[in-house]
């Protein structure tokens, strides 16, 4: 259960590459910059990161006639194991606070990681659909370039 009661977003993902690279994917800007789009409309990502806690990140996904504006706060890093950081999105309906998501990383068979996505905190409605739909496009593109198995 999440601090406010609301349900939160759970996705998975499996990624052929070492848990150590797919932390390092998430703290890589350029990285960041490729996946971190969560449509066929949106081509990429400008994203400035200081990496810290504490430390505040931002996210415009470019799309093919808006920006979207994202920013947080890294809350907890705990390399390679689990991220942890606030996340305000343009698509929260204004006055919204800020939600909270969680990423966690444990090793899945010889060369695989299973990355766990937890997003809490989001106010239902369209704004939580969107996010549910997001999480899940901006997983399957990091799985696609950050995929090492030949």
């Amino acid at each position: 259960m999440t601090l406010t009661g609301r349900k939160p977003i759970v996705q998975c993902q499996i990624i052929r590459a070492p848990q150590a690279a797919v932390f390092e994917a998430w703290r890589d800007k350029d990285s960041l910059s490729v996946w971190m789009c969560p449509s066929p409309s949106i081509s990429h990502a400008s994203v400035d990161v200081d990496f810290r806690v504490g430390g505040r990140f931002t996210i415009v996904m470019h799309g093919e006639d808006q920006d979207y504006a994202h920013e947080g706060e890294y809350l907890e890093i705990d390399a390679p194991n689990r991220l942890v950081f606030s996340w305000i999105s343009s698509f929260m309906p204004a006055g919204e606070q800020k939600t909270r998501v969680t990423v966690s990383l444990e090793p899945s068979g010889e060369s695989a990681t299973l990355l766990t996505l937890v997003h809490d905190e989001l106010p239902a409605g369209e704004s939580y659909d969107g996010h549910v739909e997001g999480w899940a496009e901006i997983l399957r593109k990091f799985a696609t370039v950050n995929d090492r198995e030949e």
